[in-house]
């Protein structure tokens, strides 16, 4: 069996540890020297980094949430200059400003060596041609197994997302043997195989490695079914690091987690209290050789468990379970997080007030799909039919522009949604779990 960095994903648990404490020092030195929100913190409960003394007393400083990054925006969080930073990336949502992200030359060449690392354990060599179905652009995803796909010495196929067609098209034809997307846009890739007639046998694909969204064994199973292929998942934030974080062995028993960048908690989401592994609540993140951007004790939402039991495959790096679900309000959207309370003032950037509103979320030939229901007020001062179809347009672009997604807008009576608690949610969910968190 193939490891990428053997040294490091088969060190003694022992050495690990100490190596966790030993890059966890420094970041913390790093981070409070140069980052205005950890010195503030970390001063107003009187802590100094020099005083860390073991991994056990990284629960006694403060988290670092979504909201921070946000009030952050754009570079308030980087722990080196401007200049010094050489890629730029941002998360997806909502949630007010995003969170910017920057990564040095060094952080670039360590991220493709973590995402190297997950594809080496599910099994993808150098003469592999890998197709990355994620959106290139400002989210890290395309790029982050870009960069891991060249270090392993894969070709690479970059389609990004979106014209399935083609997509196949492409996977027949450059005879693909590994495809990298959303479980969901896999599940869609499948249909129009199928639609085309096409017997997934008589195609080159092997692997597939999904993430982005919450899946199950019932959704890995369809889709190696259909496919004919061997799925694996994977894990990574782009307000962490992107995909690298985590990811499956051939023995698919958990993600193994790269700890000697990453320190992982899991705490009780509402105590915060760090739990013993084997017990499920809330991912906690910190990074330990990250140079731009530096994050301690991150909030990720996710639920999931960790277990640091030996692995058949010979890593010592501990892992998390699959992702079963989240402890926040975000839902989750052909991979996009959106936070459903902050689409109002996308919307009143249109209408001028902030409208009443539903999320509706549905599946359709197994792909996500969102739509807007907007109560209609006298303040939009509209009485013409074309004055409706414009502002629905308007509607529809400017969440577009927003979170990346472009959504069905209903205009719909005043007073017929109502928020009051016995009544109309702010999100209707009707897909069938687990692709929404």
């Amino acid at each position: 069996m193939t490891i990428w960095e053997r040294s490091h994903e088969c060190m003694a648990r022992e050495e690990l540890e100490q190596l966790q404490l030993e890059r966890l020092q420094a970041t913390l030195n790093r981070a409070y020297r140069n980052v205005h929100f950890y010195k503030k913190s970390f001063d107003a409960i009187g802590f100094v980094p020099e005083d860390l003394d073991d991994l056990p007393a990284l629960s006694g400083l403060p988290f670092t949430t979504r909201e921070d990054l946000s009030t952050a925006y754009p570079y308030e969080m980087f722990a080196v200059p401007l200049r010094e930073v050489v890629r730029i990336h941002s998360s997806s949502g909502t949630s007010g400003n995003p969170s910017i992200v920057g990564y040095t030359a060094n952080d670039l060449k360590r991220w493709g060596g973590l995402v190297a690392r997950l594809l080496t354990a599910a099994g993808v060599t150098r003469e592999d041609v890998v197709q990355i179905a994620f959106n290139y652009g400002l989210f890290t995803g395309a790029f982050g197994f870009h960069c891991g796909a060249e270090q392993v010495g894969a070709s690479v196929v970059p389609t990004s997302v979106g014209n399935t067609g083609r997509q196949v098209t492409i996977l027949r034809d450059f005879r693909t043997t590994v495809l990298v997307c959303t479980p969901s846009y896999a599940l869609r890739i499948a249909k129009v195989v199928e639609e085309a007639d096409i017997d997934p046998k008589t195609l080159s694909l092997k692997l597939g490695l999904f993430g982005g969204e919450c899946w199950d064994e019932e959704i890995r199973k369809a889709i190696e079914e259909r496919l004919y292929i061997k799925a694996h998942d994977h894990y990574g934030l782009s307000e962490v690091m992107g995909p690298g974080v985590a990811g499956e062995c051939t023995h698919r028993t958990g993600m193994h987690v790269s700890e000697d960048h990453f320190v992982a908690e899991i705490i009780d989401p509402d105590s915060g209290e760090v739990l013993p592994n084997g017990r499920s609540g809330e991912l906690v993140l910190t990074s330990i050789t990250k140079e731009a951007f530096p994050v301690i004790r991150f909030r990720t939402g996710d639920l999931t468990s960790l277990d640091d039991a030996p692995c058949p495959c010979g890593r010592t790096l501990a892992r998390i379970s699959r992702i079963s679900g989240r402890c926040d309000d975000i839902v989750i959207v052909k991979g996009v997080n959106i936070y459903p309370e902050r689409v109002g003032p996308i919307l009143k950037a249109v209408t001028n007030v902030e409208p009443t509103y539903q999320l509706v979320i549905d599946r359709e030939k197994d792909m996500d799909s969102l739509g807007i229901r907007v109560e209609v007020s006298e303040a939009m001062f509209f009485d013409k039919m074309e004055r409706q179809r414009a502002l629905v347009d308007r509607l529809r672009k400017k969440v577009r522009d927003t979170i990346g997604l472009t959504p069905q807008i209903w205009l719909v009576e005043a007073g017929s949604i109502r928020r009051e608690e016995e009544t109309a949610p702010m999100v209707v969910d009707s897909r069938k779990e687990p692709f929404h968190r």
